[in-house]
């Protein structure tokens, strides 16, 4: 019976924690990760990345360990580890197949793998498998099999939670998929979906995100294009909007996890059969240039406002890589940040959501003295939506510079 099984989650990162939480309600949990101190917070009830609520992340049913001897006793182990890009944009696979490698020397016979994390079609057949034959000793579709059920966690996303998104599965022959069905059927209400192959279900988690790129992309050149032409592009949207099949996007920074990482996760393994697909690329190009696009504005309007761009003094409202989440994975307002200091600004943060200490960081400057020669306000979280010109105009040293890439300020200098 499937209510049998052992579960372990390996990895209690954004997509993990929230995971092992649902998993919990109706089976017992082994919630792995290799960082103690990840571990000893969740033992305590606290999530840093505040995705769960305390009462959820302390229950009897999960087991927090960073010790992988207690993960041995599982017989379903759901990897859900990062799997980022590294400095040449190319897919870094290390941390997967570092995991693969321990998971392999936990195997037992019937034993089963699901893979969760964002990988290239290919990836968990044609290279994850051989490392778990190679250190098990085992036979792949004979002594144990594999799974891929793609995560689609929306960090910050509260009216969506991981139970209420249809869940992708796939699995290495019928009998593991039907299993791996009913297993995710249980705790996700929203059903789930099953493909004809792992494959499938690896490329469709790309696909989702890069259609999504590829749409943002349009409008970022769109609106590009209009700021030339001195014509307002929101205006333009909103008319457009008006036509019932017109499909609603925003112009703006393209960062975190998913949208600007996976577009590089298919045209990688595209590229390596022969077919370099110029869309998707030319897409990723675009979104690449819009932080360089902000500062070359900031710059245009520190000359026209007659302000010194050397020693500049620039607030920037936000830095996490989109709205109402503490998630600052490949946030574009650092390249925002460090393209300014290239021109000897000096540069202020603030934002409520991050806790940490990080150079640059402020508190509140709207409670504070400060003056700042310009002002940019690159992330929309709720908290900003309270403050007006007038408040900006206090905090701004001369002629107010405003430049508003997220449209939530009336009367701005500029809005993207």
């Amino acid at each position: 019976m499937i209510n049998k099984h052992k579960i372990a989650i390996i990895g209690l990162g954004y997509v993990g924690l929230p995971l092992a939480v649902i998993f919990s309600r109706k089976y017992k949990i082994i919630g792995f990760d290799i960082n103690n101190e990840r571990v000893d917070q969740l033992k305590q009830g606290k999530d840093i990345n505040n995705e769960v609520l305390s009462s959820d992340i302390i229950s009897q049913s999960i087991i927090y360990t960073s010790n992988l001897k207690r993960v041995k006793s599982c017989n379903i182990f759901i990897i859900t580890v990062p799997t980022p890009l590294g400095n040449n944009k190319k897919p870094d696979l290390s941390i997967l197949f570092e995991t693969t490698k321990m998971i392999a020397s936990c195997l037992c016979r019937n034993d089963i793998v699901i893979y969760e994390s964002t990988v290239y079609p290919g990836v968990t057949e044609e290279e994850c498998v051989p490392i778990l034959e190679e250190i098990s000793k085992l036979v792949y579709n004979k002594d144990f099999f594999c799974g891929y059920s793609p995560e689609r966690i929306s960090p910050g996303q509260n009216q969506k939670k991981i139970e209420d998104i249809v869940k992708l599965v796939s699995g290495s022959n019928s009998k593991t998929t039907t299993l791996i069905d009913k297993l995710y059927k249980s705790v996700i209400q929203e059903g789930t979906y099953r493909t004809s192959s792992i494959k499938i279900a690896e490329a469709s988690k790309l696909v989702e995100n890069t259609q999504r790129d590829v749409n943002i992309a349009l409008i970022n050149e769109l609106a590009m294009m209009f700021d030339v032409m001195n014509i307002n592009s929101s205006e333009v949207f909103e008319a457009a909007e008006t036509k019932w099949n017109f499909i609603e996007y925003k112009p703006g920074l393209v960062g975190g996890h998913c949208i600007g990482v996976d577009p590089y996760y298919l045209t990688y393994k595209s590229e390596k059969i022969g077919f370099k697909p110029t869309l998707i690329l030319n897409s990723r190009q675009i979104n690449n240039s819009i932080p360089f696009f902000i500062v070359d504005k900031t710059i245009k309007f520190l000359v026209k406002y007659n302000k010194p761009i050397k020693n500049a003094t620039i607030l920037i409202l936000g830095y996490t890589f989109k709205e109402d989440c503490s998630d600052t994975r490949n946030t574009k307002i650092k390249v925002i940040i460090e393209g300014l200091e290239e021109y000897c600004c000096k540069i202020y943060v603030y934002d409520p959501l991050i806790r940490k200490n990080h150079t640059n960081f402020i508190k509140n400057p709207f409670n504070q003295d400060k003056k700042y020669d310009a002002i940019i306000v690159a992330v929309s979280h709720q908290d900003f939506f309270k403050y007006k010109k007038r408040d900006y105009e206090k905090i701004s040293n001369g002629k107010l510079i405003l430049l508003d890439i997220k449209g939530i300020v009336k009367n701005a200098t500029w809005k993207f």
